[in-house]
């Protein structure tokens, strides 16, 4: 469950300051991902665990709301559901606290057993909110012909050996520099994060940059799409927004350079409402920015 207090700034260490706002809306990255898939018609099913809480039923509402298969979404009798304390600030900006709660218990059995009922997803996503036992389970456990994306937040140290089983990573800025010791600063910094991460294992890396846009590095191209242009109000759920639009693409069989727009566009959009859940995009709303921006494309770089 994601917790939002909005303020015209950040408060200092020790300080108190009086906020504009607060919204409780279910999230998550998993949670957060499966929607933004979702709505853009892709047959979505989610792997994960709540509690037995109020915050775990609402979870479990959104999900049958959006029609995301949560058969294998367990319940956890023991710790609480998940939570994320965030505050943002008058630029949009945010910062982010996670208790991880019940994303804690899903074990790598759990994951097994549900990608074996599942069977062949089109494409696998998961990120860090989860237990790296659970994360590399997944990646190990998707059969031949899955892409398998690998969403490295929040941030973590990560071995090679697990980014040999991942398709398609998706950092941010942060993310990548954690990741490769490097700055990552601008668009040629991104690309050299993403092939830094392509020699430790990666098939394919993307880079997020904000407002400076993304970077796709595989073995054959490097392209940059720029940002498209809105006025951010709340980043909080932009980057699920960019790797479940991008999943969701990827499964519907388009080349990556469409994808990579969608993904932007998704991003983009989502960043211009508060909240998480709430600002995920329709593909309606993400074919009117492509439309009404018919100059951002992938290029190369």
């Amino acid at each position: 469950m994601d917790l939002t207090a909005t303020s015209a700034r950040f408060p200092l260490p020790g300080e108190t300051i009086i906020g504009r706002g607060f919204v409780m809306v279910p999230g998550g990255k998993g949670a957060n991902q499966a929607v933004a898939a979702a709505r853009q018609g892709a047959g979505t099913a989610m792997i994960g665990r709540v509690g037995t809480d109020l915050f775990g039923d609402a979870i479990r509402g959104i999900l049958d709301a959006e029609s995301i298969d949560r058969r294998y979404v367990g319940s956890d009798r023991t710790v609480p559901t998940g939570i994320a304390q965030i505050t943002v600030d008058g630029k949009g900006q945010n910062v982010i606290v996670v208790v991880p709660g019940s994303n804690d218990a899903l074990a790598a059995q759990d994951v097994e057993g549900a990608l074996r009922a599942l069977g062949a997803p089109r494409v696998l996503l998961t990120q860090l909110e989860i237990p790296i036992e659970a994360v590399r389970a997944a990646l190990s456990t998707a059969e031949p012909g899955t892409t398998r994306i690998l969403n490295p937040s929040p941030a973590s140290p990560l071995a090679d050996e697990l980014l040999a089983l991942v398709d398609l990573c998706v950092p941010n800025e942060g993310e990548a520099a954690s990741l490769t010791g490097l700055s990552v600063a601008d668009v040629a910094d991104a690309a050299e994060a993403a092939s830094a991460l392509r020699r430790r294992g990666c098939r394919a890396v993307v880079v997020t940059l904000g407002p400076r846009g993304s970077v796709y590095v595989d073995d054959s191209e490097s392209l940059h799409v720029p940002a498209f242009p809105v006025e951010a109000i709340d980043t909080v759920a932009a980057g699920d927004a960019y790797c479940g639009v991008l999943a969701a693409a990827l499964a519907a069989g388009l080349p990556i350079e469409q994808a990579l727009v969608r993904a932007s566009a998704g991003g983009a959009l989502a960043a211009t409402i508060a909240g998480a859940t709430s600002s995920l995009p329709r593909t309606k709303t993400i074919d009117r920015l492509i439309a009404s921006n018919p100059a951002i494309v992938a290029a190369p770089i």
